[in-house]
């Protein structure tokens, strides 16, 4: 479970430190795309990188490229904390994201093949429960860390450590061999229509799901809020919302089908991010933050269940690997849609309000499928 939110740690541990690495390399030429691109630079080698773990834990096994990406991704995470050059750490964030890629697979694969649909549901709703906490926590100490250093918030990644020490005692390979032999009749083809139905709904949300988390502090401090300290806090405040949409998502999940919920969160995540951009203070600010993270803690389990719902045992890797590199695909894009955003809006609240509207289209469109195709109710849409 906490393995499985390392590759959001990632990402959630720099959140507040964006302003302060921004300052540090403000003499770098490009230092407003760069730096952004810096938090969500391991997102580009999961999506490269993805596929092919997939391909190998479907041809290998999961439980040796857990470790070894676990492993990795302590040692490539706190380096930058002992590097100066942005070059050098950009390439660490490179590599990280090659650790991040096998984690992320082999995690969403373990969830196919340890549970049922309904034991999924409910290790995605304790995983979404116990990842904000963890989350809130580290963005919290983040926060309080990079006011004394700006580089002190990498030296989080070396929770890797000890999660790794765990795994060699309690990750165990499942008997997909087995499984194989008794679907070997039915030969199996992979499911490509279903898988890119999925992923593609998944790196649109991922695009509009990662605003939030690269770009907020830099929303908060165009309404005045400087302190690293404070944005960490009232990030910490709104990410309670995430630990509500994971709780909702259990009561969701056993009403309405994937793509019901992808309507859902998508209307939260959009009225956060218009409310973000329309917001006058840090209240009001911090209280659409919760709104949007409430989608959040939504959409990440409910593109799980879907995706992996519809990918047979001995698929899943590659299956979850097209997710993987299409969740992260939209991690890396995310800065550049913000940018171009923020260019025709003029700041960065504009930009939160332009992509805000984008997502409430998305969800207005997955509306409009519905009512023409009704998808068949949950219970009959497990497999």
């Amino acid at each position: 479970m906490l393995a499985g939110f390392l590759p959001i740690l990632a990402i959630v541990a720099l959140a507040p430190a964006v302003p302060r690495i921004m300052a540090q390399f403000a003499d770098v030429p490009g230092a407003a795309t760069l730096v952004p691109l810096l938090v969500t630079a391991p997102g580009l080698m999961i999506a490269l990188t993805s596929p092919l773990m997939g391909w190998a834990i479907d041809r290998y096994g999961r439980r040796r490229l857990l470790l070894a990406a676990t492993l990795l991704y302590g040692i490539v995470g706190v380096a930058p904390y002992f590097l100066q050059d942005l070059t050098l750490i950009i390439a660490s964030r490179l590599a990280l994201g090659i650790a991040e890629a096998g984690i992320l697979t082999v995690t969403n694969t373990l969830i196919g093949d340890y549970f049922a649909h309904n034991q999924r549901r409910t290790w995605l709703t304790v995983q979404g429960l116990v990842g904000p906490i963890f989350g809130t926590s580290v963005v919290a100490l983040s926060g309080y860390i990079t006011a004394v250093s700006w580089n002190a918030s990498f030296l989080i990644y070396a929770v890797a450590f000890p999660i790794f020490l765990a795994m060699l005692f309690y990750i165990y390979e499942p008997a997909i061999a087995e499984q194989k032999e008794a679907r070997r009749e039915e030969a199996q083809q992979f499911p490509w229509g279903p898988v890119l139905l999925t992923s593609g709904v998944t790196l649109f949300s991922a695009t509009l799901y990662y605003v939030y988390i690269v770009q907020v502090g830099l929303a908060f401090t165009e309404i005045g809020v400087s302190s690293p300290q404070t944005i960490g806090l009232l990030i910490s405040v709104a990410s309670i919302g995430v630990f509500l949409g994971a709780a909702l998502f259990q009561w969701l999940s056993g009403r309405f089908t994937g793509p019901q919920m992808v309507c859902i969160y998508l209307l939260l995540l959009g009225g956060g991010l218009v409310g973000i951009g329309l917001a006058a203070d840090q209240k009001i600010m911090t209280g659409f933050a919760f709104v949007q993270q409430l989608g959040a803690g939504i959409a990440i389990p409910a593109l799980v269940l879907w995706a992996v719902s519809k990918i047979p045992a001995e698929h899943r890797g590659r299956g979850m690997g097209i997710w993987s590199a299409c969740f992260f695909m939209g991690q890396f894009t995310s800065p550049l849609f913000v940018t171009a955003a923020r260019d025709f809006a003029g700041d960065m609240q504009g930009a939160f309000t332009l992509l805000g509207v984008v997502a409430l289209l998305g969800a207005v469109v997955t509306f409009l499928c519905l009512l023409k195709y009704r998808p068949a109710p949950v219970a009959d849409a497990q497999h």
